[in-house]
């Protein structure tokens, strides 16, 4: 069988299929010391085994690193949720950053409740009295 190709011409290694979600992400490189870098960027896509976001700065692969990404689906509609994953940083090439999810799991996000349109409040019907002529 064919090898699938990345845009550089690298024989492909992922080994789950890859979905173009674009979505805000802050990421924590982390050492044993604490946090080294931190960054507000976007995904590129996603897999349930990685994630390729931009970055800002090269990042140094094989560091530990934190994902925090808004999550484009709400909990039983009505709630936001952010997906907290910890992985481990695959390479690095240009403005993108490729990183393997080691574990990961969902949280509600309180700052995604100002996405939630509440319905405006019923008006009680105005009522105009007569002086009865």
């Amino acid at each position: 069988p064919w090898a699938a190709l990345s845009p550089k011409g690298a024989a492909e290694r992922r080994g789950s299929g890859r979905f173009p979600i674009v979505r805000s992400v802050k990421y924590k490189v982390v050492s044993r010391r604490g946090v080294v870098e931190t960054g507000s960027v976007q995904t590129v896509d996603l897999s349930s085994g990685g994630v390729l976001f931009t970055v800002q700065n090269a990042l140094p692969s094989g560091r530990q690193v934190e994902l925090t990404i808004s999550w484009p689906a709400l909990l039983d509609g009505k709630c936001a949720l952010k997906l907290v994953a910890q992985g481990t940083i695959l390479r690095c090439f240009g403005r993108q950053a490729a990183v393997r999810i080691d574990r990961y799991e969902f949280r509600i996000d309180p700052s995604g409740l100002a996405q939630r349109q509440f319905p405006l409040a019923r008006q009680a019907p105005s009522v105009s009295v007569g002086t009865g002529a």
